[in-house]
């Protein structure tokens, strides 16, 4: 009889080590997803998000390349040597945007591809600046910072949290912006001459820095009234560059702020109960 009882208890100790088992399974397994450790959302939030730059600080230096651009934009045309001053910063601010962007070898490929042809032709116009191979140009300018613009606009996207490299990418895409309409007035007005009234009495048509000088005004909806589009593509460029400029400003400050506070916010408690 003993040794049948003891048989008795090592079975019922199984069945109930299974039916523990099982139940267990049931409950953290199956009624709900598994919960991310803390140790793991420790280490998502301390890491840097995918970079979209060549190197760690592509995007500030970028980012530095721009903003002294526009600041020496205003004094290219009246100090000596001023168009080879230009022509240098410009030329800068396309290999920053090249590094910007090459964090990636498909994504390097493509940037440099596109902004060989815009380096040959920025130095070629010296030489000559009117005519088809300055319209090819142009829009050899335009291509490469819409591929830029991409570039940003999907690494700010994907950003799992908000940092330095984010931010930088925000201000350089939003002065991107106003570099990419600049070019498209410089084109409206070459293909449909007179587009633009209120230009200085020694400016034929709008470039330059003129042509910056109304794409930030517009795309910052200040519009002081000086210089004003005629031509129906001008008006049409000038609606949606305003329009683009007030959006942006919205969906970036909506998408960053919604970043911080879902990594502020703590994770929902897993759900214990047993199913119904």
């Amino acid at each position: 009889m003993a040794p049948r009882a003891a048989a008795l208890r090592r079975e019922k100790r199984t069945r109930r080590r299974v039916r523990y088992s099982l139940e267990f399974s049931r409950t953290f397994m199956m009624s709900s997803p598994p919960s991310e450790s803390p140790t793991s959302v420790f280490r998502r939030i301390l890491s840097p998000p995918t970079l979209t730059g060549l190197y760690r600080h592509s995007v500030a230096w970028f980012l530095a390349s721009l903003v002294l651009l526009f600041i020496a934009a205003p004094f290219i045309q009246t100090v000596q040597n001023g168009r080879f001053l230009g022509s240098s910063i410009v030329t800068l601010v396309l290999i920053a945007a090249v590094l910007a962007v090459g964090g990636r070898r498909s994504s390097l490929a493509v940037a440099c591809v596109l902004a060989v042809p815009v380096v040959i032709g920025w130095w070629l116009q010296h030489h000559q600046s009117n005519g088809l191979q300055f319209q090819i140009f142009l829009v050899s300018f335009i291509s490469f910072l819409s591929y830029v613009l991409f570039q940003f606009l999907r690494f700010i996207l994907r950003a799992p949290r908000v940092d330095s490299e984010v931010l930088c990418a925000g201000v350089s895409t939003y002065l991107l912006l106003a570099l990419w309409w600049t070019a498209a007035y410089t084109l409206v007005a070459r293909l449909v001459p007179g587009s633009f009234a209120g230009l200085p009495p020694d400016a034929k048509e709008i470039q330059g820095f003129e042509a910056l000088y109304f794409s930030l005004i517009t795309l910052t909806t200040v519009g002081y009234g000086d210089i004003a589009p005629v031509s129906r593509p001008a008006r049409m460029l000038a609606m949606v560059e305003a329009l683009t400029g007030t959006l942006y400003m919205a969906v970036l400050v909506a998408r960053l702020v919604s970043q911080q506070a879902s990594l502020a916010s703590p994770a929902p408690a897993p759900d214990h109960r047993p199913p119904s």
